[in-house]
């Protein structure tokens, strides 16, 4: 099971209190897999994470793995070990920005 943990006004929009799981069964584990999962799951994240026609990473969202920002890796990319196994989760972060 993939821990995922969702930015708050993600959170709030799919009703969830806390970190989700995700398993992927026998998909490898791969952001695609992973989001499409997610997605799946809890339909009413459809084109918040990722636009509708691309399937590209929304630009105010961020990804990261094991401290490290994975936002710029292929979708098809396997996934950390640590984040697999469930050892470490996975983050969707929401942008900051201000002035």
């Amino acid at each position: 099971m993939i821990r995922v943990v969702l930015p708050s006004h993600l959170r709030k929009h799919a009703n969830i209190n806390g970190e989700v799981t995700v398993d992927l069964g026998e998909t490898a584990a791969t952001q695609r897999a992973l989001l499409d999962a997610l997605e799946s799951s809890y339909p009413v994240l459809r084109g918040t994470i990722r636009d509708h026609g691309t399937q590209k990473r929304r630009a105010f969202l961020r990804f990261f793995a094991c401290q490290r920002d994975i936002s710029h890796e292929p979708p098809d990319a396997p996934l950390p070990a640590e984040v697999i196994s469930g050892a470490q989760p996975f983050l969707i972060v929401g942008a900051i920005a201000g002035g």
